[in-house]
């Protein structure tokens, strides 16, 4: 309980951050990369395996110099994002393999970890960045309600009616009816946002786009605490890191929003393709 009142603590600076968003949600999403990388290298060292954090931190701002500050561009702005990440992945793929020639000092679980590492934390992020350079930045709401929003209401729903264990190898306090709690509270909050501040956004209906979004996103939160959560019981650790006093290390603080935000913005995308938003 402690610790979720100490986690809507720190929302307020993150709120700041996510209020005026350019550059500095650019330049927070990028510490945020860099930092996740780390512990998850460090986490990759407990199994003995050797990512390169050399690659990883040179090919994270390598991604992030992409960002070109915009009050508005259009949406989907898909096309000249997708091919420079298509590029770019391409990078990931080739060093990372490359980085693992040297098999006298390294193997494969080395490379694949590299290329993992760098998908996993900063292509994931990076979607924060590319969301606030639409013309609907007020999504990069969305993401955070649904990821934080979900655990909330996951973990509450799940402490007073929680029965049935979900994922008892992953996150053994984990229940059905907490997902499902989770999954209702995320949509209804994005909802409440939508109604609230979106009704001037030109959009048909934000009240219903924000649900769905709300909806999707909360199950990508899900998605991604657990696959946080596999990763630390391989490598045999509790947390990623200290860096947060009482919660843990940044990927552990942020392990459901870097699964949220790809979800939102390629929704965003296809609603402005398919609904015309």
């Amino acid at each position: 309980m402690k610790t979720r009142i100490l986690s809507g603590l720190m929302m307020v600076p993150l709120a700041l951050v996510l209020y005026y968003g350019g550059v500095w949600l650019w330049a927070l999403s990028l510490l945020v990369s860099l930092i996740a990388v780390h512990e998850f290298c460090k986490g990759w060292n407990s199994l003995e395996v050797q990512p390169s954090k050399t690659i990883c931190y040179v090919l994270t701002i390598v991604l992030f110099l992409n960002y070109i500050p915009a009050e508005s561009s259009a949406v989907p702005r898909f096309y000249s994002n997708m091919m420079m990440i298509c590029i770019w992945l391409f990078l990931v793929v080739a060093v990372g393999l490359v980085y693992g020639w040297k098999i006298n000092e390294r193997g494969p679980y080395d490379a694949i970890a590299t290329v993992t590492t760098l998908v996993y934390i900063p292509f994931f992020t990076y979607h924060m960045v590319m969301i606030d350079m639409t013309p609907y930045r007020l999504f990069i709401w969305v993401v955070i309600i649904a990821a934080f929003g979900q655990d909330v209401c996951a973990y509450f729903t799940g402490y007073f009616l929680g029965k049935h264990k979900m994922a008892p190898n992953l996150s053994p306090k984990k229940t059905i009816e907490g997902a499902v709690g989770g999954l209702l509270g995320s949509s209804l909050m994005s909802m409440l946002f939508g109604t609230l501040f979106m009704k001037d956004s030109g959009l048909g209906n934000p009240a219903l786009i924000c649900f769905v979004l709300g909806l999707v996103g909360g199950a990508a939160g899900m998605a991604g605490d657990l696959t946080a959560s596999m990763f630390k019981r391989k490598m045999g650790i509790k947390d990623y890191g200290n860096i947060i006093p009482g919660h843990g290390g940044i990927l552990d603080r942020f392990d459901s929003v870097i699964f949220v935000a790809p979800v939102v913005y390629y929704a965003i995308c296809g609603l402005a393709g398919i609904l015309n938003i």
